[in-house]
Parts: C-alpha cells; sequence; structure tokens
C-alpha cells in the first residue's frame, strides 16, 4: 500500500488548502466591520433623514406663516408702504379693518366698534390726524366695556415664552414683540423657572402673563412676573389692561408713518455746585433706536442759560419715537471751572439713556450736575 502521508502532491495540495483557510479567515475578518457598516449606515442614514425632514417640515411651517403675514401687511398697506393715520382712514372699511384689526391681540370687535363710533359715515374721522388721537378712541373702547369684554381680551394673549410650534397663535407683531425682549434666549433653568411662574400666575389670576415687551429684556420680564405674582387679583386685572394698552400704542407707532408730529425735545444743565447755569458745555445727543437711523445725531455747547442754542435738540420730522442718549462732557466742564476734583475725576463724561415714547409730547430731559454728583428728570 502507498503511503500518502509521504505523496509530495497530496501533501502540496494539503498546505495549499491550509493557506486558503487562513486567506479565508483574513478576508471574513476584513470584511466583516464592512458588512456591519453597511447593516448600520442605512438605518443612521434613515434616522438623519427623518429628522431632516421634521426640521424641513417645522421651517417650511415658519416659511408659510411669515409669506402669510407678510401677504397680509403688503394688503393693508398699500404694498407694504406706510400710510399716516389720515390717509388710512380715508381708504374703505374692509382695508382700515386689515390694517388695525390685530392692534388689540385677536381682538378685532375694538376696531370694528371705533371705525362704526367715530369714521363710518362720520365728519369727525378728519379731527383723527394722528396716533394718539386714533389711540386715545380705540383705548376708550377697551375702558368702557364690560369685565367680561376687558377678561376676553386679556386671555386673548399668548404666553410670553410661546414655543414654535404654537407660533401659527402669535399675531406677527407678537412674534416681533417676544424676539424683541430676548425671550428666544432663555437657559434651560430661566425657561423652567418662567414656566412655573407664568403656570402659577395663570391659575391665580385666569389670564395669561402679559407684559408689553418691545423694549425690554428677558430680565425684565422674569422681574416683572415675579413681583406681579404678589398682587391681589384686582390690582393685576387693572395692570394686565394697562400693558394691553402699552402694546396697542407701540404696535400702532410702528404701523403708521409719522408726520407733523409736535412733539420736541430740550435740554437744560444746572450746575449745582457753583448755583449757576452750565454754560459752555459740550453735549452730544446719540440715537439708539431705531437701529435704521442710530447715531450721532447732534452736538451741542450751552448757552450763557445752560440751555442749547437755537431751542429744541430736535422736532418735526427729526422728532422720532426710540432710544437716546445724552452725553455731558463735565470733566472739561470743571476743569474749565477750576474746580478741585481728583487726578482721576470722579465723573467724567456722563452718558444719560432716555426714551422718547410719543411725537405729539415735549421732552425736556435736564441734568442737575457737581463734581460728585449729578440727576436727571423729565421735565417740561
Amino acid at each position: 500500500m502507498r503511503n500518502q502521508g509521504n505523496n509530495p502532491g497530496q501533501a502540496s495540495n494539503i498546505k495549499l488548502l491550509q493557506i486558503r483557510c487562513t486567506g479565508t479567515r483574513g478576508y471574513i475578518k476584513t470584511i466583516t466591520p464592512i458588512i456591519l457598516l453597511l447593516l448600520f449606515i442605512p438605518r443612521q442614514i434613515h434616522s438623519l433623514f427623518q429628522n431632516e425632514k421634521q426640521h424641513y417640515k417645522q421651517c417650511m411651517n415658519i416659511n408659510r406663516l411669515c409669506n402669510c403675514f407678510s401677504r397680509e401687511t403688503t394688503n393693508t398697506m398699500s404694498g407694504g408702504e406706510k400710510l399716516t393715520v389720515t390717509e388710512l382712514l380715508s381708504k374703505s372699511k374692509d382695508e382700515v379693518l386689515a390694517a388695525i384689526g390685530n392692534i388689540y391681540e385677536h381682538s378685532s370687535w375694538i376696531a370694528e366698534k371705533f371705525y362704526t363710533d367715530h369714521v363710518e359715515g362720520k365728519e369727525t374721522k378728519t379731527k383723527i390726524t394722528n396716533v394718539r388721537e386714533l389711540f386715545d378712541l380705540m383705548n376708550s373702547i377697551v375702558e368702557n366695556s364690560s369685565r367680561e369684554q376687558k377678561m376676553t381680551l386679556l386671555c386673548a394673549h399668548p404666553d410670553l415664552c410661546a414655543k414654535i410650534d404654537a407660533l401659527k397663535k402669535l399675531t406677527k407683531s407678537s412674534q416681533e414683540e417676544q424676539s424683541s425682549a430676548g425671550l428666544g434666549s432663555l437657559t434651560d433653568e430661566e425657561r423652567e423657572r418662567f414656566s412655573i411662574m407664568n403656570s402659577n400666575y395663570r391659575t391665580k389670576f385666569g389670564f395669561p402673563f402679559i407684559l408689553a415687551a418691545r423694549h425690554v429684556t428677558k430680565y425684565t420680564v422674569l422681574s416683572a412676573i415675579e413681583g406681579r405674582l404678589e398682587l391681589p387679583t384686582d390690582s393685576e386685572f387693572v395692570g394686565a389692561l394697562y400693558q394691553v394698552s402699552k402694546i396697542a400704542w407701540m404696535r400702532l407707532l410702528a404701523l403708521f408713518k409719522i408726520t407733523g408730529q409736535k412733539g420736541f425735545l430740550t435740554c437744560h444743565v444746572l450746575d449745582t455746585a457753583n448755583g449757576c447755569p452750565g454754560a459752555n458745555m459740550r453735549i452730544q445727543l446719540h440715537r439708539i433706536t431705531p437701529t435704521e437711523h442710530a447715531g450721532l445725531v447732534k452736538e451741542f455747547v450751552t448757552n450763557d442759560d445752560g440751555r442749547l442754542p437755537g431751542g429744541p435738540a430736535l422736532k418735526d420730522e427729526e422728532f422720532i419715537v426710540g432710544v437716546y442718549q445724552w452725553t455731558f462732557f463735565a470733566g472739561d466742564y470743571f476743569s474749565r471751572k477750576n474746580m478741585p476734583t481728583n487726578g482721576v475725576q470722579f465723573l467724567d463724561e456722563i452718558p444719560l439713556r432716555f426714551g422718547i415714547d410719543d411725537p405729539e409730547e415735549h421732552y425736556h430731559v435736564p441734568l442737575l450736575v457737581s463734581p460728585w454728583s449729578y440727576s436727571t428728570y423729565r421735565g417740561s
């Protein structure tokens, strides 16, 4: 019998088989991770696709919402161009109500009653020439309404921290107001704190927390709700309606083209250290908002009476609602007076920020100053 173990051909075949098996095992080791990746990646891609799809839907919803509001503004304001109060009231009833119907949040009955009582077939509509007159008439409708109507008006307002999925319930003005208040930047801790207080507020008073939020920060909002939670119900009911009136006022100001304003801005510097007018003090006036008109407005040197030469600092078309800042160069002034001051002056440049809210009123913003103190007030 032939000894198979000594067969060179068979030994060669066995060796070749061993090599192939070893290679196969290496190949399997190599492709196994690839197979697992191929099984895993489609799931990840599917999950990623679903997330992107959901995000896309949200964006489309928001875009559709914005487009809807954009069309509303275009239709009511003649191609997006602002009208004066007189120009709007000369339009048809539908155009007037489309423009001012949501001045009071989701409460078009106020605009409708205003139109019926003061515009429709009335010669008196020609006497309504500015935002103040229009607001006073609309707000009187709220003041003279029943408590039930007032409660309905309060309940028509959204929670200040409404989420994206609730945007469709907000008017365009409410979205802008919440954004300007920085409520979208609440931290998780702040949001939770606000949510708890907001829930407690609604439980206690029966209506949502309302704050005119166009020119405030999130810190103002959080402080306000915390403080107002302590008020008695009747006081907060009146206070909430006052906030509603402020919101309506600011919306009317933003809606109309303001012309022929009667308001103006003046200033007066009094030197309390020497008991005399602050003559020859350099002053700058900056506009902070609206941002499209921000920057240095004018620079002055006070006259012998401590007042601005040439009359008001702002008047007519320059007198725009917004936030302003006087900068008083008190250090230079007291150096000229040879007053004893420190090497590093306690008061050098004094910035004084203030707001102009009504284009029909006189704003007098003076400075009473010494090298060590200053004060101001709204005068007339």
